[in-house]
């Protein structure tokens, strides 16, 4: 596989195996096939950064008691997080996907960059893959103690703020087979304000829908003034 070793640089890690990188970069929308996509991986990947995430908490906060130590993992292993790792690390610009519009889906920069952690953990083992994980989650260990909150819990405070309609969701459409189904669902705010979101369930595809929303009302002015 040619055209990946940029971004080898970025991970500072080499695939002994570039297949594995291939896979762990190709997202369901160019193959279904379980044994080609990232999603076994991002499924290991997901428990490996867990772990990797909570012994750097644990050594890191000799202090602090297990419910701070809680807050910082949730901030850290979140799917914010993840996925401003992996533009940092270039990982967006590499991803294998039918449709350039999810190139920048926080979900799927996510999926992404646990799927990595599950290939180099299945290809070197643990010690490696916690190296990686160590070095390059470093820079936000100190950034956040409480987890951001979730998009729709954010959408609801920020429409109650601009004076605007509570929001409500709908399944718009639903693709895929029966055990890899994609969701579309809207969000309205009222009959003027519309945003649709995309995941791999309906809770993903709610706050990603939210996220939208948030970006596009987050300009307006607060309700009375």
């Amino acid at each position: 596989m040619n055209g990946y070793e940029d971004l080898e640089t970025a991970l500072e890690y080499n695939f002994k195996h570039k297949s594995l990188l291939k896979q762990a970069l190709t997202h369901s929308s160019i193959t279904g096939n379980i044994e080609e996509n990232y999603e076994r991986l991002e499924f290991l990947g997901d428990r490996v950064l867990g772990l990797a995430v909570a012994e750097m908490l644990y050594k890191e906060f000799k202090n602090e008691p297990e419910g701070s130590l809680s807050q910082r993992h949730t901030a850290l292993v979140c799917k914010e997080t993840v996925a401003e790792v992996s533009r940092r690390l270039g990982i967006d610009k590499k991803v294998r996907i039918a449709t350039e519009d999810i190139r920048e889906n926080d979900n799927v920069l996510c999926d992404v960059g646990e799927a990595i952690i599950g290939a180099i953990f299945l290809e070197s083992g643990a010690n490696e893959a916690f190296a990686y994980v160590h070095k390059h989650w470093e820079k936000q260990l100190h950034k956040a103690i409480l987890p951001p909150k979730d998009d729709k819990t954010a959408l609801q405070e920020m429409s109650h703020i601009k004076g605007l309609e509570m929001p409500v969701y709908e399944v718009i459409k639903r693709e895929g087979s029966e055990h890899e189904p994609i969701f579309h669902i809207a969000v309205r705010l009222g009959s003027n304000w519309e945003e649709i979101g995309m995941g791999k369930s309906k809770k993903l595809a709610e706050q990603d829908a939210a996220h939208k929303m948030l970006e596009k009302i987050r300009s307006l002015p607060s309700h009375g003034k």
